[in-house]
């Protein structure tokens, strides 16, 4: 059969599975829609939590980004499980002991101020559209490459089917369409990583294939890996090139992000109890493990690929690379997409693919007349690339891309769904129209989440960044606005609102300022070192990726200075910060 038919066929089916729970599921009131009416299991939100948080920068980008950055691209992998651990440990029992619907509307009560709860909402709406952005661009890669259609097309395709299950079922039918997601996304990305193991290595079990040696040689495969692209002048593949502080910072901001982004906490409003909330963080770490375990193998062996696929011989000689002309036909599909480009600097018709950093490298090639680097790879596309780059059959790459839609669709619907709580709950309820009926404010919620999904798909179609990079920022976003308001505002009695307040602004204008300044995410402000080497003029060598650390360290000096000398929060705060703090088990 057809690739293009196949992948139509499985892709077809997962939306007619999808769009059958969203009216299996319809929210009733506004209960079902905020929170699914509070009555999930702890494993099926665990599971739920899972696809909610492995994204298309999980599915689609990380192991792109461990392809490319190697040993570096370990801080993606220890942050954002390690949050996990913060967010059981620290955030999810309290509030879920807190029993409202959403995060604003936690920090509206805890600060008694209705100034914090609007601030809060400008938070989650800078980190949600933020994190919305990279997902939709990973919708329109899946789109544009598998379907063959324009990116406006396949947005439009996802948009609308997003718009049926979060919009009619609300939480509830994002909760059970998130489990069928998950299992969607899972399997998609085991089944191609088993293939490529047992290709490369003969071995089945991916994470055992990593450290085995590939089939006729006598390294092991990382060691194989660091010899192949050392000699192309990159650096060896299990050694690192980040500083220490920017290690420290980008796991810090992906760790406290994690247990700072909205669209997870409020998913452990939806179990029953408390301790419920607990067990939830814990099935989803374990969920979101098979994954991100596979990860790194998935990146490395695609690298490996990619190189073998393009170098054909001795490394440095015109004849060892590929002929343009003779280019594979995944080669040749992808360039269809630009995320892939080849361009010919010294008109050879060959492909030359190295490092021309590497100074060293450069000069000892310049005899055969290269002119630098000629193939340019966008990350986003390696784990979508390489079953067909590995030649696997067509029905595993049907379902891989049946996978990366399904993983960047179960976190927009999360996250539009939090982006429509917002408007209609914490502000036309909770600040405009105190006094609207359930059944208009239902209305509202379902109107705001179509409005989202108008604007996320805009930034799908004009992405600031490839996939894993957006999200990193919104979570240093998180990690320097909501979270320290959260845990200051569960341990902490004598923060009060204008600390709170003062602490969001500035660790969000802080961070939000230094991502805009050295990558021009969203604006374009006039002397920004847009697209140039700039890790130079990083303040203390912190990427924009690790600022959100810095930020949220703003956030809890200014948000305590200022609440030390400011009055006390009044008695009934106090009051509330007993009752969630000491949660009883029954409740």
């Amino acid at each position: 059969m057809d690739l293009k038919l196949l992948t139509y066929l499985v892709v077809g089916a997962t939306f007619v599975v999808y769009i059958g729970i969203a009216i299996w599921s319809k929210a009733r009131d506004t209960g079902d829609f905020y929170v699914a009416g509070k009555h999930v299991h702890p494993v099926a939100n665990g599971m739920a939590t899972a696809a909610d948080w492995m994204s298309a920068a999980s599915f689609i980008s990380m192991a792109g980004l461990i392809a490319f950055l190697g040993y570096d691209g370990s801080v993606y992998l220890m942050g954002w499980t390690g949050g996990y651990v913060l967010l059981a440990l620290l955030l999810a029992p309290y509030l879920r002991k807190f029993g409202k619907f959403t995060v604003p509307e936690f920090i509206g009560e805890r600060y008694d101020s209705r100034a914090a709860r609007i601030v809060a909402v400008i938070c989650l709406i800078f980190i949600s559209f933020t994190y919305v952005a990279g997902q939709m661009r990973g919708v329109g890669i899946v789109f544009s490459r598998f379907l063959e259609v324009p990116i406006g097309l396949g947005l439009v395709i996802g948009m609308g089917i997003v718009f049926i299950y979060a919009v009619v079922g609300g939480m509830k039918g994002v909760t059970y369409t998130q489990i069928a997601q998950y299992c969607v996304l899972i399997f998609a990305y085991t089944v191609p990583a088993v293939f490529i193991a047992l290709q490369i290595t003969g071995v089945a079990i991916p994470q055992l294939a990593f450290g085995s040696r590939p089939i006729g040689d006598d390294l092991f495969f990382l060691d194989r890996l660091n010899q192949v692209v050392m000699e192309l002048g990159f650096p060896a593949y299990t050694s690192g090139t980040k500083s220490t502080i920017d290690i420290v910072c980008i796991t810090a901001a992906l760790m406290i992000g994690t247990a700072g982004l909205p669209h997870v906490i409020v998913r452990f409003f939806t179990v029953p109890k408390v301790r419920d909330a607990r067990y939830s963080a814990g099935w989803a770490l374990l969920f979101i493990g098979l994954l991100y375990l596979t990860a790194p193998v998935v990146g490395s062996m695609a690298r490996l690929n990619l190189v073998e696929t393009i170098q054909i011989g001795q490394v440095g000689s015109p004849s060892g690379n590929l002929a343009y002309e003779d280019r594979p036909a995944w080669f040749r599909t992808w360039e269809n997409t630009g995320l892939l480009q080849f361009d010919d600097l010294n008109g050879d018709g060959r492909i030359q693919y190295y490092n021309d950093q590497n100074t060293r490298f450069a000069a000892d090639v310049t005899s055969y007349g290269w002119q630098g680097n000629e193939l340019s790879v966008d990350p986003d596309i390696m784990v979508l690339a390489n079953p067909e780059i590995a030649e696997l059959p067509q029905w595993v790459i049907a379902l891989i891309a049946a996978g990366g839609i399904a993983a960047a669709l179960s976190t927009a619907a999360g996250l539009l769904l939090v982006i429509s709580s917002s408007v209609s709950h914490d502000l036309l309820k909770g600040i405009f129209m105190p006094t609207i009926s359930e059944r208009r404010e239902l209305m509202a919620g379902r109107v705001s989440a179509a409005a989202a999904i108008l604007i996320a798909g805009l930034l799908g179609y004009y992405p600031p960044a490839f996939v894993a990079q957006v999200v990193a920022f919104a979570f240093g976003l998180a990690a320097a606005s909501l979270f320290p308001a959260i845990l200051l505002g569960i341990f902490y009695k004598r923060i009060n609102k204008q600390g709170a307040i003062a602490g969001m602004l500035v660790g969000l204008g802080f961070t939000y300022g230094y991502i805009e300044y050295f990558k021009g995410l969203f604006l374009q402000w006039a002397g920004a070192p847009w697209g140039e080497n700039v890790a130079s003029s990083w303040w203390f060598g912190i990427s924009p990726e690790g600022i959100g650390a810095v930020g949220a360290t703003l956030n809890l000096i200014v948000a305590i200075l200022i609440s030390q000398a400011t009055p006390q929060p009044p008695e009934h705060v106090a009051a509330l910060v007993d009752r969630i703090r000491y949660p009883r088990l029954s409740s």
